[in-house]
């Protein structure tokens, strides 16, 4: 199995990179953002690999970090989940968004890839709470929500707030560090609206 590869760039389309390893070429798929991590052709890169065989094909399927690997392998193991839908996952949110948006639940932040539904977004929420790789790193704002919660479980109303805020345009991390000033300043028991509009005043001060 190819684990690997480094070479040179030979060509680059859309979503796939071919990479010449000592005169043999690789073609392997990839998110848009390992995709726009690639340097320029003729230039030489390396790519951590997955390597999937079936019958009557071989393909490869290569990412610019270990974690984004590892994050790849967990989404393929949800239902309904297969190489083109978690590369859409990956290639629409980082791995610490994606690692943001399984802890707080927000399977309208999983559902902004393509081809992934509300249902497959719940699932994917649901399947891999608890199971972020090792490398994926929360976002600031929701390191500080947890440990303003304790526990590091994030109950509907704060989900629901940060969603809404995300919504309005506002990146996760941000709008996860303006719920979690006002959890400090109003406690675990204030509403999805308090939060909202509490959260507007923090991110517009």
């Amino acid at each position: 199995m190819i684990g690997k590869l480094k070479g040179i760039v030979e060509a680059m389309g859309e979503s796939v990179v071919l990479i010449d390893v000592g005169g043999v070429c690789y073609e392997c798929h990839c998110s848009s953002r390992t995709m726009g991590a690639l340097p320029p052709v003729g230039e030489a890169t390396s790519l951590m690999v997955e390597t999937y065989v079936r019958e009557d094909a071989l393909r490869l399927y290569g990412f610019a970090s270990g974690t984004e690997k590892d994050w790849f392998l967990l989404l393929m193991r949800v239902q309904g989940v297969g190489a083109k839908v978690a590369l859409a996952v990956l290639s629409t949110l980082s791995a610490s968004e994606l690692a943001s948006a399984i802890n707080l639940e927000d399977k309208a932040m999983v559902g902004r890839a393509p081809g992934v539904g509300p249902k497959v977004a719940q699932r994917i929420v649901a399947e891999l709470k608890g199971k972020i790789p090792a490398g994926a790193m929360l976002e600031p704002g929701v390191a500080g929500l947890q440990a303003a919660l304790g526990d590091g479980q994030a109950p509907g109303p704060v989900a629901d707030a940060v969603s809404a805020l995300v919504n309005l345009g506002y990146p996760q991390g941000q709008a996860s560090a303006a719920v979690a000033r006002v959890l400090a300043d109003r406690g675990e028991d204030a509403g999805a609206e308090v939060l909202i509009r509490a959260g507007l005043k923090e991110l517009s001060g």
